[in-house]
C-alpha cells in the first residue's frame, strides 16, 4: 500500500501573502502596500493594547484606569482610542464606510502618540479600494491565528510586516528595491559586524532593515536591546514612513530616525553623531548627489569626491560618523573597487594606506530588485588593533540560491560561512586559512603592487576544483560588470564633453 503524501502546511506569512494578493485584485502594488502594511500595523498596536488594557482591567480595585493614556506610556504601549480598536473595525467591516472609519481611526492614532505624527497611513477611503475587499483584508489579518493578545502575537505580526515588505519589493521590482535591502544581504552584514550594544548609524535608511536585523541580532545572542540605540535618515517621505511603522511593531525606539528631502549630503540630520556601527545600502553610483556644492566639505579627509559618482562620498560619509573604535559595512557598486574616474583612485588608495579598509566581499549577482549591476560589501574599521596592514578578500559570487528567474538570495549557511570566516580572520584565529577560490589575507604591500584594485578575484585565485563551474552564471556576472564599465565610460565621456563645451563658451 503506497504511503500518503505528507501535506506540508506553509508558513502564516505565505497563507497571508497569498490570500492579500488575491485581494488586491487592479490596485499597483506599489499602493496596495499601505493598505495591506497599515492595516497589519493597525493590528498589531490593538494586540499591544488589548493585552494592556485587558491588565489594567484586572487591577481597577487597586486605582488601575484601563483609559489613562499615562499607564500606557509607561509601560511603551501606544494609546489605541476606542474608534481604533481592532474590535471596532472588525464590527465595522462590512460597512461599506468601511475606508473612511479606518482613515479616521489612523488620525485618531496619530492624534493620541506623538511618535506617530505623520507616519500612518490614510489611503483606505480611495475610490479605487473595493469596500468589500477591504473588510475581508480585515478579517484575513484578524484570523484566529493572530487572535491571541499576547507577546508571541506581537511578535508575529512583526514578522508578518518584514515578510510583506519584502514580497511588495519583489511585486514592485525595480521600484521596490528602493526601499527595501533584501533580508539576506542585511543579515550578512549585522552577522559580520555583530552590533551587540552601541550607536547603530544607517543614513539611507530605506524601510529600516538594518535596525530590525540589529534588534534581531542581539537578542538571539542573549544581548539586552537597551544597549542599542538607532540613528537614520531617509529622503522619501513614504518611505520614511514605513521605516516608522517597521521599527514601531518591533518596539524599537524611532525617535531619531529623520526625514527631510535634502537627503544625508546636504542636510545631515546627525552631524554631531559618532556611531560604533554605520550599515548602509546607498544608492548606486548616484550621479544626483549635489556634489558641485559640497567641494570644500569637511568629510571629505581622503580626497574630494567627484561631482558624478556619490560612491566615495558615502565612504567618507561613513567614517566620517565613526567613533573612534567604529565599524562601519554597507553595499556598494563592485566598480567602487577598481575605478579611477574623477580621483576615485586616489581616494581608495588614502583609504588602503590608512589602514581603514578590514574587509571586501565580492557579492553573487542578482540579489538586489532594483539593479543588475554587481554589488560587493565593504568593511571598515577605525583603530585595528588586529590585523593591521592586512585585508580579507572573500569572493561569494558562487554562493546564494534562485528564489525565482531574476532573483537570487543568500542562505542561511552561506551567511554563517562569510561571516565565520571573516570573525576567525579577524580575531585572528589559527582557525583561519585562505581557500582558494574563496577568501585571502593580503598584506597592503600586494594590494599596492595591484594598483591599489581591491577585486577579490584579483587575491583569492581560482578553486583546485572547478569541475561544477556554471558558465552560464558566470557569463551573466561577467557581461553585467562589461555593461557597467560601458556605462561608466559614456559617463566620463559626457564629463569630458560637457567640460569641454563650458571651456569653449569660456
Amino acid at each position: 500500500m503506497a504511503k500518503k503524501k505528507e501535506v506540508v502546511e506553509e508558513p502564516l506569512e505565505k497563507q497571508l501573502w497569498k490570500a492579500a494578493d488575491k485581494l488586491r485584485k487592479n490596485i499597483d502594488a506599489a499602493e496596495y502596500k499601505h493598505v495591506v502594511l497599515g492595516l497589519i500595523f493597525l493590528r498589531y498596536i490593538s494586540v499591544s493594547f488589548e493585552q494592556l488594557y485587558n491588565e489594567l482591567v484586572k487591577q481597577q480595585a487597586d486605582g488601575a484606569d484601563p483609559e489613562d493614556r499615562e499607564e500606557y506610556a509607561a509601560e511603551n504601549v501606544f494609546y489605541v482610542p476606542a474608534n481604533a480598536r481592532w474590535s471596532y473595525l472588525v464590527s465595522m467591516a462590512k460597512n461599506p464606510q468601511i475606508g473612511k472609519h479606518i482613515d479616521d481611526a489612523m488620525d485618531a492614532i496619530e492624534r493620541e502618540n506623538k511618535s506617530l505624527k505623520g507616519v500612518l497611513p490614510k489611503v483606505f477611503a480611495r475610490p479605487n479600494l473595493d469596500p468589500t475587499s477591504l473588510g475581508e483584508l480585515i478579517d484575513l489579518i484578524g484570523n484566529s491565528t493572530l487572535q491571541n493578545t499576547s507577546t508571541k502575537s506581537a511578535d508575529l505580526l512583526g514578522h508578518v510586516f518584514e515578510y510583506f515588505l519584502g514580497e511588495f519589493a519583489l511585486a514592485e521590482g525595480k521600484k521596490g528595491g528602493q526601499f527595501y535591502t533584501p533580508r539576506s544581504v542585511v543579515e550578512l552584514l549585522v552577522n559580520m559586524l555583530e552590533p551587540y550594544k552601541g550607536r547603530v548609524l544607517d543614513p539611507c535608511c530605506g524601510s529600516g532593515g538594518m535596525f530590525v536585523q540589529s534588534e534581531k541580532f542581539v537578542k538571539e545572542h542573549q544581548g539586552r536591546i537597551e544597549n542599542i540605540s538607532v540613528y537614520g535618515q531617509e529622503s522619501n517621505q513614504t518611505t520614511w514612513r514605513l521605516c516608522k511603522m517597521n521599527l514601531a511593531i518591533r518596539g524599537i525606539d524611532a525617535s531619531q530616525v529623520k526625514w527631510n528631502t535634502e537627503g544625508s549630503f546636504l542636510n545631515d540630520a546627525h552631524r554631531d553623531v559618532k556611531a560604533d556601527f554605520v550599515m548602509a545600502n546607498p544608492p548606486f553610483n548616484d550621479s544626483d548627489w549635489s556634489g558641485d556644492q559640497l567641494r570644500s566639505d569637511a568629510r571629505w579627509q581622503y580626497g574630494v569626491p567627484p561631482a558624478g559618482n556619490a560612491n566615495f562620498a558615502w565612504i567618507q560619509h561613513f567614517i566620517y560618523h565613526l567613533a573612534p573604535s567604529g565599524q562601519a559595512g554597507f553595499v556598494l557598486a563592485k566598480g567602487s573597487l577598481t575605478s579611477k574616474t574623477g580621483g576615485e583612485g586616489e581616494i581608495r588608495k588614502a583609504l588602503i594606506d590608512k589602514g581603514l579598509i578590514a574587509c571586501i566581499v565580492n557579492l553573487p549577482a542578482k540579489l538586489f530588485l532594483n539593479t543588475q549591476i554587481p554589488a560587493c560589501l565593504w568593511f571598515v574599521t577605525r583603530n585595528r588593533s588586529k590585523r593591521a596592514g592586512e585585508i580579507l578578500f572573500i569572493d561569494a559570487r558562487n554562493k546564494g540560491h534562485l528564489i525565482n528567474r531574476r532573483t537570487r538570495e543568500l542562505s542561511e549557511e552561506d551567511i554563517q560561512e562569510i561571516a565565520n570566516t571573516y570573525h576567525l580572520w579577524r580575531d585572528e584565529s589559527t582557525d583561519y586559512q585562505d581557500i582558494a577560490g574563496f577568501c585571502a589575507s593580503v598584506p597592503v604591500s600586494r594590494v599596492a603592487e595591484l594598483d591599489y584594485v581591491l577585486t577579490p578575484g584579483r587575491y583569492v585565485g581560482l578553486p583546485e576544483e572547478e569541475d561544477d563551474f556554471n558558465f552560464a552564471e558566470r557569463f551573466t556576472a561577467l557581461k553585467a560588470e562589461f555593461e557597467e564599465q560601458l556605462k561608466e565610460e559614456e559617463r566620463l565621456n559626457k564629463v569630458i564633453l560637457e567640460n569641454l563645451g563650458k571651456i569653449k563658451m569660456e
